[in-house]
């Protein structure tokens, strides 16, 4: 017998622009002030660099940039959600992070064709949840882990 509570998704809500998007808690590892980012020549555009958090190296990924929208200077409320997906590591920098909530599954809608500037293939779904309209990520999509040209470790 399931109750509803299993329904739900426990999600990081962030935000980029304004406008407030989410990823699964089971995909974030952490959430970190942005310390100083070490370039890697050769990478996407999107990729900020490197950093050593905690004797991982860990690729940075600029949402705004992977989104393409304008960048803007960190403030003390820009964040980095460290997320792992496929085994990999990489850290988001996102505006500011600061709720997770539940949401019922059942409340997630499919992306529309247009939200904004964002490719709609970055787009799990769409939630409206408690006069707010939360932009689900897929992280998988965003990620597209052969975009992303930081290899660490040994190339075997």
């Amino acid at each position: 017998m399931t109750t509803a509570k299993t329904d739900d998704m426990k999600v990081i809500v962030f935000q980029l622009m304004e406008k407030e998007y989410a990823i699964p808690v089971s995909q974030v590892q952490s959430i970190e002030k942005v310390q100083h980012i070490t370039r890697v020549p050769g990478t996407s555009p999107f990729v900020k660099g490197v950093i050593n958090l905690r004797g991982v190296v860990t690729p940075i990924i600029d949402l705004r940039k992977r989104f393409d929208f304008p960048e803007v200077s960190y403030n003390d409320n820009t964040r980095v959600i460290i997320v792992s997906i496929e085994d990999i590591e990489v850290g988001l920098i996102v505006d500011d992070a600061n709720d997770v909530i539940d949401i019922p599954a059942n409340s997630i809608e499919p992306p529309p064709e247009v939200v904004g500037a964002i490719d709609s293939d970055f787009i799990r779904g769409v939630v409206n949840i408690d006069k707010r309209l939360l932009i689900l990520i897929d992280l998988g999509k965003v990620l597209s882990i052969d975009k992303i040209h930081v290899s660490v470790g040994n190339e075997g």
